[in-house]
């Protein structure tokens, strides 16, 4: 799945618990409103839907939850892609404009865009990560 739609479909879900919900209900309504018009206030509903769960899950520290409502717009995302990939520009727009803005600083830590290429070759090795790395060679 791309990296973009993984943290949209988080980024959206997340974004639903604050308190610019309706913002970031507009800016994923805009890509439907695109690509499948017909569906544009069935996906309106169904965020109205998802953020009385988000708020639900989080006033009962449900975690898999939230991230299970995270992973199915993160699918849902990804097939609109596959009908119209083009979208993906539009798509890290609304990502970077609408959604994590209505997040919190913490929160906007998890969707900073990382881009690592390594290449090792012979007895060459790779450490790569995107936060903390403990490595122990004997």
């Amino acid at each position: 799945m791309d990296p973009i739609v993984l943290a949209a479909g988080t980024a959206l879900v997340t974004a639903m618990a604050t308190d610019t919900w309706q913002q970031a209900r507009s800016g994923a309504v805009a890509l439907w409103r695109r690509v499948r018009p017909e569906q544009e206030k069935a996906v309106e509903d169904e965020l109205a839907e998802v953020r009385l769960q988000i708020l639900a899950a989080r006033s009962d520290g449900d975690t898999d939850t939230e991230r299970a409502l995270a992973g199915t717009w993160q699918i849902r995302l990804q097939q609109l892609l596959r009908e119209d990939p083009d979208l993906l520009n539009e798509l890290k727009q609304v990502l970077d404009n609408v959604l994590t803005p209505a997040l919190s600083l913490s929160e906007r830590k998890h969707f900073s865009e990382i881009a690592m290429k390594a290449t090792a070759s012979g007895q060459g090795r790779v450490y790569q990560a995107g936060r903390d790395q403990h490595i122990t060679e004997r």
